[in-house]
Formats: C-alpha cells, sequence, structure tokens
C-alpha cells in the first residue's frame, strides 16, 4: 500500500508536470522567450553593425535612435488602435511576421554590404552605399514597430485573458514575463557577442537572420497553440461592442433625426464613419486625416483614464541617465572602469531587477498593488540618494565653472577648437610619471590612494543604480498590472500604444539632454535632474494613489477599492 501511495503521488506530480508543460501559460512564455531573445540580439547587433559600416563613428546609431523613437512617439496610438480593431490572432501573427521577415531582410542587406562595401563606394560617388544605408535604417525601424505592437498584443492583452479573473494570476505572470525579459537581455548580446568576435559581422548577421526565420516558425505555432487552448482570446469587446453599434444603428437609421451633439471619444462613430454605414463612399481628406484624428483620440483618451497619473509617473522615470545605456556606460569609461567590470555591473544589475519581480509579486499580497507601487517608489528615490551624493564625492568630474554647454558652443559657434583644460586629472598624472621615469616604490602608496579616491563617485553611482533596480522593477510592474486592470478591452491597445508614445517622448528628451551637454563635467547636473524626473515621476503616483484609496492610503493589508475615472464627466471633450 505505500509504495501504491508513492507511485500514485509521482504519478499525478509527473502528470502535473506534463500538464503545465502542455498549458497557455507555458507556452505564452516559450513563445515571449523566443521573441525576446532574438529582440536583444538584434538591438544589440544592429547598433554594433551601424557603428562598423560607419568607420567606428556613432553617426548611424545615433539617427537610428532618433528616428525609433520619433516613430513610436507618433505611431503609438495609431499601432494600438489597429491592435484594438482587429482579432487577436490575426494582430499576433502579423506583427510576428512583420518583424521578422524585417529582421531578416535586413541581415541580408548588411551582409552584402559588408561583403561588398568597397565596390558599393565607388559606385555613383558612394550614393548607393548612403541608399542601403537609409534601406538597412528604415527596415529595421519597422521591425521595431512591429515589435512594438507584438509587445503590446501579448504583455498586454494576452496575458490579462489568459490569467482570466485572478488578479494574482496575473501578478505572477508579469513577473515572470519580466523576468524573462531581465535574462534575455543580459544572455542574448553575451551570445551574439561571442558569435561576432570569434567570427565576423557577416557570420552575425547570417545567424541573426537564421535565428528569426527558425524562430518565426515555432512562435507562429506557439500563438496558434495559445489561442487554440484559451477560447477566451477568439472573443474581442472592439469587435463585438462594433457589430452590435453597426446593428443598431441599421435599425435605428431611419428614425433618429440627427446625429447626436455630444459624442463619446472612442465610441460614437463621427460623420466621416457614419459616410461608410450609409454606403457612401468618404472623401479623400477624412482618410488622410483618419491617422491624425486616431493619434488625437488616442492622447485625449488616455488623458481620461483613472490611471492617468500613475501612466505619467511611469513616464517620468525614463527622463534619466541612471540606466545602464549607452550613456552611462559612456560616462564609466571616461571614469576608468573597464569593459569587464562594466559587464559584471550589468550582470548584478539583472539580477536586482529580477529581485524587484520578486518583492512585486511579495508586496502586492501583502499590501495591495496600489501601496506596491507607493513602497517601490520610495525604494528607488532612497537607493538614488546615492547617486546624489555620488555628485560631490572625491573622482567626481562636477565642475560648475565649466558651462554645460561648452561643448556645444565651441563646436558650433565658436571657430577655434574646444579648449581643453590645462589640468592634467590625478590619475593621468601618475600613469604618466610611471611611464616616463619608472616605477618608484615610494608613489606606490600615493597611486593607490588617488585610483581609491577617483573611484568613490563612480563607485557610489553604480551602487545607486543599482540597488535602485528592485524598486524600479517593481514599480514598473504595477503599473503595467494597474493598465491591464482598469483600461477597458476596447481601448486596451490604443491606451498602451499612447504609454509606449509617453515613455518614448521622456527617452528622447533624456537623449536630447546629453546633446546639449555632454561633457563630463556636467554629467553630475544630468544626475541631480534625472533624480528629479524620478521625484516628480513618484508625486504624480501618489497622488494617484491618495485620490484611489483615500484614508486608507496608509492602511495595512491588500485593498479591494478599484480604481475609478474622476474625469468621467470630461470624457466627451475633445
Amino acid at each position: 500500500m505505500p509504495e501504491t501511495r508513492e507511485q500514485n503521488r509521482q504519478g499525478g506530480c509527473c502528470e502535473s508536470f506534463t500538464n503545465y508543460l502542455t498549458s497557455a501559460k507555458f507556452l505564452l512564455y516559450l513563445g515571449h522567450s523566443l521573441s525576446t531573445w532574438g529582440d536583444r540580439m538584434w538591438h544589440f547587433a544592429v547598433s554594433v553593425f551601424l557603428v562598423e559600416l560607419y568607420g567606428n563613428s556613432l553617426l548611424l546609431t545615433a539617427v537610428y535612435g532618433l528616428i525609433v523613437a520619433g516613430s513610436v512617439l507618433f505611431l503609438g496610438a495609431i499601432i494600438g488602435d489597429w491592435v484594438d480593431k482587429n482579432s487577436r490572432l490575426k494582430v499576433a501573427q502579423t506583427s510576428l511576421v512583420v518583424q521578422n521577415v524585417s529582421v531578416i531582410l535586413c541581415g541580408i542587406i548588411l551582409m552584402m554590404v559588408f561583403l561588398h562595401k568597397d565596390e558599393l563606394l565607388t559606385m555613383y560617388h558612394g550614393w548607393v552605399l548612403t541608399c542601403c544605408y537609409i534601406l538597412i535604417i528604415t527596415i529595421a525601424n519597422i521591425a521595431n514597430l512591429a515589435s512594438t505592437a507584438t509587445a503590446i498584443t501579448i504583455q498586454r492583452d494576452w496575458i490579462v485573458v489568459v490569467a482570466g479573473e485572478n488578479r494574482s494570476k496575473l501578478a505572477d505572470m508579469n513577473a515572470t514575463v519580466r523576468r524573462i525579459d531581465q535574462l534575455t537581455n543580459i544572455l542574448a548580446p553575451m551570445a551574439v557577442g561571442q558569435i561576432m568576435t570569434f567570427g565576423s559581422p557577416v557570420i552575425g548577421c547570417g545567424f541573426i537572420s537564421g535565428w528569426n526565420l527558425g524562430s518565426m516558425c515555432v512562435e507562429y505555432f506557439l500563438l496558434w497553440k495559445v489561442y487554440q487552448k484559451t477560447p477566451a482570446l477568439a472573443v474581442k469587446a472592439a469587435l463585438k461592442a462594433e457589430e452590435a453599434e453597426l446593428k443598431q444603428l441599421n435599425v435605428h437609421k431611419e428614425t433618429e433625426p440627427k446625429p447626436l451633439e455630444g459624442t463619446h471619444l472612442m465610441g460614437e462613430k463621427d460623420p466621416d464613419l457614419r459616410e461608410l454605414e450609409d454606403g457612401q463612399e468618404p472623401s479623400c481628406g477624412s482618410q488622410l486625416s483618419e491617422p491624425f484624428r486616431t493619434f488625437r483620440d488616442g492622447w485625449v483618451s488616455y488623458y481620461n483614464q483613472p490611471v492617468f497619473l500613475a501612466g505619467m509617473g511611469l513616464a517620468f522615470l525614463y527622463m534619466t541617465v541612471l540606466g545602464f545605456d549607452c550613456i552611462t556606460t559612456g560616462y564609466a569609461y571616461t571614469q576608468g572602469l573597464s569593459g569587464s567590470i562594466l559587464s559584471i555591473l550589468m550582470g548584478a544589475s539583472a539580477i536586482t531587477g529580477i529581485m524587484g519581480t520578486v518583492a512585486f509579486t511579495w508586496l502586492r499580497r501583502k499590501c495591495g498593488l496600489i501601496r506596491t507601487g507607493l513602497i517601490s517608489g520610495f525604494a528607488q528615490l532612497s537607493c538614488l540618494i546615492l547617486c546624489v551624493i555620488s555628485v560631490f564625492m572625491p573622482g567626481s568630474p562636477l565642475d560648475l565653472t565649466v558651462s554645460p554647454f561648452e561643448d556645444i558652443r565651441s563646436r558650433f559657434i565658436q571657430s577655434e577648437p574646444i579648449h581643453m583644460p590645462t589640468e592634467t586629472p590625478a590619475i593621468l598624472r601618475t600613469t604618466e610619471m610611471n611611464v616616463s621615469s619608472g616605477p618608484d616604490p615610494t608613489d606606490d602608496f600615493s597611486a593607490m590612494s588617488v585610483n581609491s579616491e577617483s573611484m568613490v563617485s563612480v563607485s557610489l553611482l553604480f551602487a545607486g543604480v543599482i540597488a535602485a533596480r528592485i524598486g524600479l522593477w517593481s514599480f514598473d510592474l504595477t503599473v503595467t498590472q494597474l493598465l491591464q486592470e482598469n483600461v477597458i478591452e476596447s481601448e486596451r491597445g490604443i491606451i498602451n500604444g499612447v504609454q509606449n508614445s509617453m515613455n518614448y517622448l521622456l527617452d528622447l528628451l533624456h537623449f536630447i539632454m546629453v546633446i546639449l551637454a555632454p561633457n563630463p563635467e556636467a554629467f553630475g547636473l544630468l544626475v541631480l535632474i534625472s533624480v528629479s524626473f524620478v521625484a516628480m515621476g513618484h508625486i504624480m503616483y501618489f497622488r494617484f494613489s491618495q485620490k484611489t484609496l483615500g484614508s486608507q492610503l496608509f492602511a495595512c493589508g491588500p485593498e479591494e477599492k478599484e480604481v475609478t475615472n474622476e474625469n468621467e464627466n470630461n470624457s466627451s471633450v475633445v
């Protein structure tokens, strides 16, 4: 009998594990892992390829980044509206195919350019090569827009439907997806970087193209399986509401004396759409203006959302130089950190990011979703205090006597070259003495003290940045779930599209801020401005929490109060 019970228990565990491997949730994780892995490899590689193509210059990379940010900024609402107005399977499969085919085409073109760059450079005075650059950036931008549509579809819509009405399950799925993002963000660039290092850029292009071709087929199948296993995905509120509204209009078309004067923002049809319903052809002007109306309606609808302040709070966190992007990495190089140390720091940031996803699920169970955002914001700001302190510590290049715009003025306004400081940094003076006069045992202690002093500021800076990732990712997951739970299904795509646009807008502003003040002496000011924007974002979230929970804001236990829309009286105002 004991043996029979043990066998039954083992059989039950194996059956449960098998059921999990074939569940819609696991298949969704697997598809997202493949998609994110390909995305991260491509985003890392395309920047390196563009630098390599243009003679180790950042010009093409900067142009690519500017076009990508601007495209999502202006097209985010339109992409989200397209997601809302079409069936889930069609949107997911179309965006998947467009994204992967674009990357494959880019990889093939890059291979041809790398192999025949010298010949292309001599054809038509280099214009053929320039056209290749334009084509590469254009197709890569299309791939990024398709990736945005995929993220909105899967991470903001499909996950909500698969989780059903279970908010705890939704929180766990959001956290798992974010952990996958964190891991692939580190491992995928490392993998493709090794291929490019020990092979060549041509081999790297071929590998990425081949990966995306195979991954596209597997992801396409996984999406279809998830769709089959989750019947609720076949029912879309936006399409059902539109069909019901058209039927209602057809029934009452002749009895209705005139169109209603007060139209709802995303619901009531405008006169141009009424022309279509009455069987008339819309004018050319109305077709051309429809994307602009969608853009306008999306942003106004975003403003009228009950979670508007929470979304704005998240967007403000993108206006910062305190992240592991090219700006912070470049600053670290100027402060003497090597590539190996930076890779270790990036790994540590990934670990703290995963810790943030674990903290989110635990805090949400104990304190509720809205209070989790408050605690996460406080934790992030507390860690960023280290970054503020680092600005004034030994080794910081902050120099208030040097104008933040000195570099811009020297390059574009004055005709004379950039004036370099006559005072050589202590760390460089020590190195020069050792090279010119040989090692001096009596100077070992002084050199060590100089090096330790110069590393105090940058060490505190990265300690604050890495520690703040716990609060950052926990806060990001909080706002993500608030958008998932409180935006109606028929507007889920367009609202998340506008949210992506807001994120890119603030991200674009932070790049402009760095372009205006690029010298290391001004980086301390950029740190202070960044922390100020993060603080403003969390103040917005605090105001949202205060309006939502009221007197229960600082109570213990999970909150049950739903988010209410205080702007619903103004929702018809366009």
